[in-house]
């Protein structure tokens, strides 16, 4: 599968201290280096990643959400992940990371949590 762009729409949550980024696109190595720039600017207390439009992640797309889950916890900010296909979430699973994580059905039920 070729690797595409990922394209990233930051936004307000649902409330004040809360980010929504929308991902559209792969998260793979070929993309990673904006990504990873932009999760080390954002300074939100919860950050909601949508993943709807994420087809698939590779290994450095898992390392990075793993550095930045570390990265955010050690801060005392939360990254919640929503819509994760069943292939995203079984490859979180197969490299044994998919418990760090919170999921959630909706932008809303992340944002209430």
């Amino acid at each position: 599968m070729p690797d595409g762009p990922l394209t990233i729409q930051p936004s307000d949550g649902p409330a004040p201290g809360q980010r929504t980024w929308r991902l559209s696109g792969p998260l793979t190595l070929a993309n990673l280096f904006d990504f990873q720039r932009q999760l080390r600017s954002e300074s939100s207390s919860i950050l909601i990643l949508d993943f709807t439009e994420v087809p698939y992640v590779d290994s450095a797309g898992i390392g990075a959400l793993v550095g930045s889950y570390v990265s955010r916890k050690g801060k005392g900010q939360v990254l919640a992940l929503v819509g994760v296909s069943k292939r995203v979430h079984e490859a979180l699973r197969v490299t044994q990371v998919e418990q760090l994580f919170t999921f959630y059905d909706s932008i809303a039920a992340a944002a209430q949590a």
